[in-house]
């Protein structure tokens, strides 16, 4: 089988420019300042709580809450908010830019009771009741277990430390999980509305000639598939953020800075193959084990179940806001979520579209604060 950490390990160094040779299947990122909170939230005046989450097949999450904004409001009856992260990232994901500018920041200071989500294997979300990352078992799990045991763990937690149902908000990977879930009619009781950045269900049409790349060579020495993808005519490895994203318009050098602090965090073999038969496939369905024997051992059918996006119950509010310029999120694939739900609720469903977005924007962008996190607000405030 192939080396565990080969597939983190090629993303990262793309991302990063650095090209090694080997590292351990667990990607060492020590934040010498102690953590999110100590590190991220508490040296902007806000107070920050660690919380931590089992789930049921035993990942111990770690979770930031924001419970006010600097001003000390001490407000009863705060709508909670959870926010999930995307691939190769943790909480920090949403604290890249100052407070005006980012977004958990932002809900904090306008009364909401925030909580940041750190998917399983990240820095705050290493525990587990049983193993430990040096255990081949940690490892054995994709997407569809974020979708199937993360999410429904941190929806409960939240209600029952905050007595109310939560909005949510989703970056790229924290998106297709979320919509995962929604289509099997999950967390819906607990939800009072979605926001979907950068939102992926569908991969097979990823503009990302890098990834795409990648996707199909799977498994090479680092070096030289580094080196094979930066000569293939049409991909531009000076500026390997671009070359993966997009051409994202209005990242600070600041906010890159803080983001490669913290990334790449890691994440199983199995989430990135899963995440390849996507792109390779144009699927929209669980983990293939690649024969229909041990796919019916797993699901008592030859082929992987599909995630139906048109099963999203229509009345369940959505606000969705994609890039033209995503390179991951492609205009297409986010065109083929749209179809599926074009007969949603018309005012329980808000669509927003970018064209100088790329996928890094929602996030980081200088500019978000007004084009997508105004909106979103108002979104919420209506929910």
């Amino acid at each position: 089988m192939e080396n565990p950490s080969t597939i983190i390990l090629v993303v990262a160094l793309l991302w990063v420019s650095v090209v090694a040779a080997t590292r351990t299947k667990l990607q060492s990122i020590e934040n010498v300042d102690g953590g999110i909170c100590k590190s991220m939230l508490e040296t902007q005046g806000y107070t920050c709580q660690e919380h931590k989450v089992t789930t049921e097949d035993g990942y111990i999450i770690g979770l930031q809450r924001i419970p006010k904004g600097r001003s000390g409001d001490e407000t009863p009856n705060k709508k909670p908010v959870l926010l999930q992260h995307g691939l190769l990232m943790d909480a920090s994901a949403w604290l890249l830019n100052p407070p005006d500018q980012a977004l958990a920041f932002i809900l904090a200071d306008n009364g909401f009771d925030v909580w940041l989500a750190n998917t399983r294997a990240t820095k705050s979300s290493r525990g587990h009741t049983s193993l430990t990352p040096n255990d081949p078992a940690y490892w054995d799990w994709s997407w569809d277990e974020l979708a199937a045991y993360d999410l429904p763990a941190l929806f409960k937690y939240v209600n029952n430390q905050t007595g109310q149902n939560l909005h949510y908000v989703g970056h790229s990977l924290g998106t297709l999980t979320a919509l995962a879930a929604f289509s099997q009619e999950k967390l819906l009781n607990l939800l009072r509305s979605a926001a979907l950045l950068a939102p992926i269900a569908y991969l097979g049409q990823m503009s990302s000639l890098f990834i795409r790349i990648l996707m199909d060579l799977f498994l090479s020495e680092t070096q030289e598939l580094v080196e094979f993808i930066c000569k293939t005519p049409g991909v531009d490895c000076s500026d390997l953020l671009a070359t993966i994203t997009g051409p994202n318009c209005c990242l600070s050098s600041a906010s890159k800075a803080a983001l490669f602090k913290n990334f790449p965090q890691s994440t199983a073999t199995k989430n990135m193959i899963h995440l390849s038969q996507m792109v390779r496939m144009g699927t929209l369905e669980m983990y293939n084990y690649g024969n229909e024997d041990t796919n019916m051992e797993h699901y008592k059918q030859p082929t992987p179940p599909v995630y139906n996006m048109a099963n999203i119950p229509k009345d369940v509010p959505l606000f969705l806001s994609y890039g033209g310029r995503d390179a991951l999120s492609d205009v297409n694939d986010v065109g083929l979520l749209l179809d599926n739900v074009k007969d949603h609720d018309k005012d329980k469903l808000v669509v927003e579209y970018i064209e100088d977005y790329a996928h890094m924007d929602f996030i980081m962008s200088a500019n978000a604060n007004q084009l997508v996190y105004d909106p979103l607000l108002a979104f919420f405030k209506l929910h």
